[in-house]
């Protein structure tokens, strides 16, 4: 079973504050786990997040 990662430590991991994963749970762009009034994120959903938006470096042709 994946950790769950609470929101200070999602901002940690991706070296934002903590606006940004919460602005991420209001939208639903990633998934989490609502336990009481808590919400946590699942380690997994903050490694799809991370690869569904990682940008691929560009490559040059060379002139020959």
């Amino acid at each position: 079973m994946d950790r769950l990662l609470t929101v200070q430590e999602v901002a940690e991991r991706l070296g934002t504050g903590v606006r940004f994963p919460r602005r991420l749970i209001e939208e639903r762009r990633i998934t989490f786990v609502k336990v009481g009034r808590h919400v946590r994120i699942p380690e997994s959903a903050v490694n799809a997040f991370v690869d569904a938006h990682t940008v691929p470096p560009v490559t040059l042709r060379s002139a020959a």
